[in-house]
């Protein structure tokens, strides 16, 4: 299969750039999806010990991609207690 593509890579150089790019795009849709199974705080990969993840948030945590230098601590709490 690799020999077929470096066999047209050879004939058609301009189409190089076109499977970086697929490539590139490809691999970083994957590494987002895995950051979200993995790093979201609603997903939940172990239903027998923690079926609910959600409720054992911190109401001080927050969960952000960009940190920004702001202490949530002080903030006011706007969300009702369960």
């Amino acid at each position: 299969m690799l020999g077929v593509v470096a066999k047209q890579l050879k004939s058609h150089p301009a189409l190089i750039p076109l499977f970086i790019f697929i490539g590139g795009g490809a691999t970083m849709s994957m590494m987002y999806l895995a950051r979200l199974a993995l790093k979201n705080p609603d997903v939940s990969w172990d239903r027998k010990n923690n079926p609910e993840p959600w409720n054992n948030l911190q109401p001080t945590h927050q969960y952000k991609l960009f940190t920004v230098n702001m202490d949530y601590a002080k903030l006011k709490k706007d969300r009702p207690d369960f």
